[in-house]
């Protein structure tokens, strides 16, 4: 299995650091850019993914006090790859899938001290925002949310979920 000890093409992982970057900047919807960003440089994932995961923008519905969508963007990546198929479905857990989100999430919750939105918007701005009040949205731009801050957390994610798939077949 690839990972953190032997991540694979360097090259490939600073393309999706800066595909993912950019796509937070200029896009926004955190988990969608991770996913963008793997399809893109990589060829994994599918347009349903891609288009299911908008809902986990900012924590799941802008709230931002569930998962930060960067992480569960990562982990639907890593997932589309080493999940346990419909087919398997009545075959038992699948504990491989969860020994990689594990390590996905370790890494990202190592990087950014937790895994909420609020965490990470804490960590990397000093505070969270409500993304559904316009003058807190607005300081939330100020600080530079979409600039450059969770475009590094979106890069990161994407670069992290990368380490697990470079080089594996895609099972979707």
């Amino acid at each position: 299995m690839r990972g953190r000890n032997n991540i694979g093409n360097p090259e490939e992982l600073a393309r999706l650091y800066d595909a993912a970057f950019q796509y937070e900047r200029t896009n926004g919807c955190c988990a969608q850019c991770v996913l963008a960003a793997v399809q893109d440089v990589l060829g994994r994932g599918t347009d349903d993914i891609f288009q299911a995961s908008h809902t986990l923008s900012a924590g799941g519905g802008l709230t931002t006090m569930g998962t930060c969508g960067a992480l569960a963007g990562a982990l639907l990546a890593v997932g589309s790859v080493y999940g346990r198929t419909r087919e398997d479905f009545a075959s038992g857990p699948g504990q491989a899938s969860f020994v990689v989100a594990k390590e996905v999430f370790d890494g990202f919750v190592g990087e950014f001290g937790g895994a909420t939105c609020a965490e990470v918007q804490t960590k990397v701005m000093g505070r969270s925002f409500n993304m559904w009040d316009s003058n807190d949205f607005q300081a939330f731009l100020k600080a530079g949310g979409h600039e450059d801050k969770c475009p590094h957390v979106v890069g990161f994610a994407a670069r992290l979920a990368g380490e697990y798939l470079c080089g594996r077949e895609s099972l979707s």
